[in-house]
């Protein structure tokens, strides 16, 4: 009789499940007999995020040869190993190209034909593609009804379904409520490649809140989907050669600056001998409060991993070796005074030192008497970071990303999430491809970007939209007002019809917004506590599940690929305890 488990989602996260539950399939079922159902409206492998129908000028934010979803020699799971190729070596180009999102949603279809092709005998794996829309108990298992009136039977389902949309917040309400009052545009938040941008005119200005990745997409759809071009000057200067339909873009946002470019260069160095300050021995028992207790411990991780390139593979540029250093870091409490004179007496140049309060909120503090002294000094932060990011004599910058890698898959594993920690890894580790923030010190010398600063403020002033911020005097108004931003997650707010039914009942739980499940299995947890025994919930919208965003690095032990692997075999070993007779009606 065969077992039967229903992936709800086929974007990434569900591919990935679906490559492991096949993997595993013949460990755990002996002779396999195993029937998985893949439901979602949209094709296989990319899903909707990643779908084909994207434009090519939308990139990846990770370079080819950082992107796989095929386990390797490095992935520490109980489940077999299957090795593939990288997306790098899937296309045959360049490792350290951004490719195109239609390219990547090829390569992910190519995995999940790859794991349905080279499943064992006896495993079959059927694609429905349309939504499932309600979850019930039946006996000794599930029944999934779909939105065409169908229903599967299954022993076990997994809610997959990434990223979800949500309805708008109260203050996106209300400014959709301002707009439509009062003949103006505003557009919330949301993905840059669903919102419809033709309304927004030409030459006009238009002020947009955030410069992190969803306001580079939508600075490319604006100019260079308008048909504005690149082109370099005789002295390699990147100039852009306005088309006539893009608007003015007036940006600006908390921090003033956007995410910190990847950088350009292979990373030649060795791993960061991280974690080792970060654990739950040192953290002891919780509550915590994230600034107070978690970041040092962070903080001190991070700097271990940035001063070990720094003096191992640039030794000219400390007067401590390694061995020395590390001795006398560890034995020091972050930024208490025993620390920051090792800091200063290993390292002469201050430009060498760490220094996290300055790379996260570089204006603080800074106040310029008119627009154009902020438009300069953005044109030389640009100009720098790019510099910074494609020159390897600052490896260290690279291996503070390695250490941020780290340390938030163990902060995701122990269960502690902090909102602005996110933010700042997002900032430092998560940042556009360098030719993207080239492009943009381009369009702000030509005029088509503005900067605004930091700490913008966004109000309605005289029937127009107005934006302002501490770090320059005056404001600008304009008639159209974008959200530069992903929406949040929230399940309170979750327009997808299985988990609003799941949560109008109280048979779905939320924690930050995030899908409640308990930790040890990710078995969804409903309102009152109690886990559901055939129920989960997979990937970065779960609790405890960041770490699973983003796509794996290869040889890198990606978390990914280890929760995963663990996930399927603990579902795989529910579905074979009960095998009940399954149909589709």
């Amino acid at each position: 009789m065969s077992a039967s488990i229903a992936v709800v989602g086929a974007g990434p996260t569900g591919t990935c499940l679906v490559e492991r539950i096949c993997a595993n399939a013949a460990d755990l079922l002996g002779w396999p007999s195993l029937d998985v159902h893949v439901i979602d409206p949209h094709p296989p492998g990319g899903g909707r995020v990643w779908r084909r129908d994207q434009p090519e000028l939308l990139w990846m934010n990770s370079a080819a040869a950082d992107v796989t979803l095929f386990t390797d020699e490095s992935v520490r799971c109980e489940g077999p190993i299957r090795p593939g190729p990288t997306l790098a070596e899937w296309l045959g180009g360049d490792p350290g190209a951004f490719a195109s999102r239609p390219a990547q949603n090829g390569y992910l279809s190519h995995v999940f034909r790859h794991a349905v092709a080279t499943a064992p005998r006896g495993v079959r794996v059927h694609v429905h593609p349309v939504r499932a829309v309600d979850l019930a108990d039946i006996p000794g298992g599930q029944a999934v009804r779909l939105e065409d009136g169908r229903t599967i039977e299954v022993d076990a389902v997994i809610l997959a379904q990434g990223h979800g949309d949500v309805t708008p917040s109260g203050e996106e309400r209300a400014l959709a409520d301002l707009a439509a009052r009062g003949g103006l545009r505003y557009l919330p938040t949301g993905y840059a490649a669903d919102l419809d941008l033709d309304g927004i005119p030409a030459g006009e200005p238009v002020i947009v809140r955030g410069m992190g990745l969803a306001f580079v997409d939508l600075m490319v759809l604006l100019t260079s989907g308008r048909g504005g071009r690149f082109v370099r000057e005789y002295d390699g200067e990147l100039v852009y050669l306005p088309g006539g339909r893009e608007p003015l873009l007036h940006v600006g946002s908390r921090r003033g600056v956007p995410y910190h470019s990847k950088t350009g260069y292979p990373f030649r160095g060795a791993s960061p001998p991280v974690p080792r300050f970060l654990t739950r021995e040192a953290l002891g028992e919780g509550p915590w409060n994230f600034r107070r207790d978690v970041w040092p411990l962070v903080a001190k991780e991070l700097a271990f991993a940035y001063y070990h390139e720094l003096i191992t593979a640039h030794p000219k540029r400390a007067r401590l070796d390694w061995a020395a250093f590390a001795e006398a870091f560890a034995d020091q409490e972050w930024r208490s005074p025993g620390m920051r004179k090792l800091i200063r007496t290993a390292v002469p140049r201050h430009l060498d030192r760490l220094d996290f309060d300055r790379l996260d909120r570089p204006l603080e503090g800074i106040r310029f008497g008119d627009r154009a002294g902020l438009q300069k000094w953005m044109h030389g932060y640009l100009a720098v970071d790019l510099e910074r990011r494609a020159d390897p004599a600052h490896s260290a910058d690279h291996a503070l990303i390695l250490g941020l890698l780290s340390v938030y898959g163990i902060l995701a594993e122990l269960g502690i999430s902090d909102p602005w920690f996110h933010g700042f890894f997002s900032y430092l580790a998560s940042g556009p491809p360098g030719p993207r923030l080239a492009e943009l010190r381009a369009l702000a010398k030509a005029g088509v970007v503005t900067f605004l600063g930091a700490g913008l403020k966004v109000d309605h002033h005289e029937g127009r939209w107005r934006a302002q911020s501490p770090t320059v005097p005056g404001g600008v108004t304009a008639t159209t007002l974008v959200e530069a931003r992903l929406p949040a997650p929230s399940v309170s707010r979750a327009t997808d019809p299985l988990i609003g039914a799941l949560r109008d009942r109280g048979e779905l739980d939320e924690k930050s917004g995030l899908v409640n499940v308990r930790a040890a299995d990710r078995r969804l947890v409903d309102r009152s506590g109690t886990p559901h025994s055939r129920r989960f919930a997979f990937g970065p919208w779960v609790v405890g599940g960041q770490v699973t965003g983003g796509f794996a690095r290869p040889r890198r032990n990606a978390p990914l690929f280890r929760h995963a692997d663990a996930l399927a075999r603990i579902v795989l070993s529910e579905a074979v305890g009960t095998q009940i007779r399954r149909h589709v009606a």
